[in-house]
């Protein structure tokens, strides 16, 4: 079953965390249609957080037409974001990312020079219109 995750030093609000966890799940495949997201509850208790929070999520997500609210059953997933990436392609890309991240560390850069480099080369790249 999917389990959700926080990060309490992102910056980045939790209800925002948990669509983004939806959200690259989906473009990974390791969520399909017909999959049943956590029920709030269960994502409340795991998480330790307001379950208002979780349902904002779901409302974010029910809202872009990712899942369906089934009233007594639970959220499932009835849509995914248009670009999925096969198992194969998942693979050799995260081995590529992973030997870069080693060669990052290794060269003495820490979480946040790691974070910041990858960022401003994603922006370049998106700005220079080569998406």
């Amino acid at each position: 079953m999917f389990a959700f995750r926080l990060d309490g030093r992102s910056g980045v609000p939790p209800y925002l965390q948990l669509v983004h966890q939806v959200r690259q799940a989906l473009l990974l495949g390791y969520l399909v249609h017909g999959d049943q997201l956590p029920l709030i509850r269960e994502a409340v208790e795991q998480l330790a957080i307001n379950p208002n929070t979780v349902s904002k999520a779901y409302r974010h997500l029910e809202q872009e037409g990712l899942v369906t609210a089934r009233p007594g059953l639970g959220t499932f997933i009835t849509g995914a974001p248009e670009v999925t990436l096969s198992p194969a392609r998942y693979t050799t890309l995260r081995r590529g990312l992973e030997r870069w991240l080693r060669d990052a560390y290794a060269a003495g850069l820490d979480d946040e020079a790691v974070t910041a480099l990858f960022s401003i080369a994603r922006r370049e790249r998106v700005e220079g219109g080569a998406a």
